[in-house]
């Protein structure tokens, strides 16, 4: 089952920008179903990791350190989305990027930015950051 559509992938030079959406669906509503929303990214011989995460009760944030003052992540909750703001890309931001969504309660969305935290999925999108 399909939780998560996502969209906005692609290829960039650097120095470029992109939008990552994510999109719940139908029959899920972020602002109700999860408490935690986040994106991970994992590019070739790398582990996968937490890029950023945002609490659904607050909206407290969560950046790696690699991508802080670069990436922004955000909610539109009439829309069911979530997205990802990436500026000022660099080739080592290549990978493919997923959305994720938790509806376990955590108080702590540094804590909880992990993989083994979250439950639903979308299908990954490639992000190609070359000149």
């Amino acid at each position: 089952q399909l939780q998560f559509v996502e969209s906005g992938g692609g290829l960039v030079q650097p120095g470029g920008s992109l939008r990552l959406s994510c999109t719940a669906s139908k029959a899920s509503k972020l602002s109700l179903d999860y408490s935690i929303i986040g994106w991970f990214r994992q590019a070739p011989g790398k582990e996968h990791e937490g890029v950023s995460c945002i609490s659904g009760s607050d909206g407290s944030t969560y950046y790696t350190d690699s991508v802080k003052g670069r990436f922004t992540i955000s909610r539109d909750n009439a829309k069911n989305t979530v997205y990802l703001q990436m500026n000022g890309l660099k080739p080592e931001d290549t990978a493919v990027y997923y959305c994720a969504a938790e509806a376990e309660v955590y108080s702590d969305v540094q804590g909880a930015c992990r993989t083994p935290i979250f439950g639903s999925w979308g299908q990954g999108t490639q992000v190609t950051v070359s000149s």
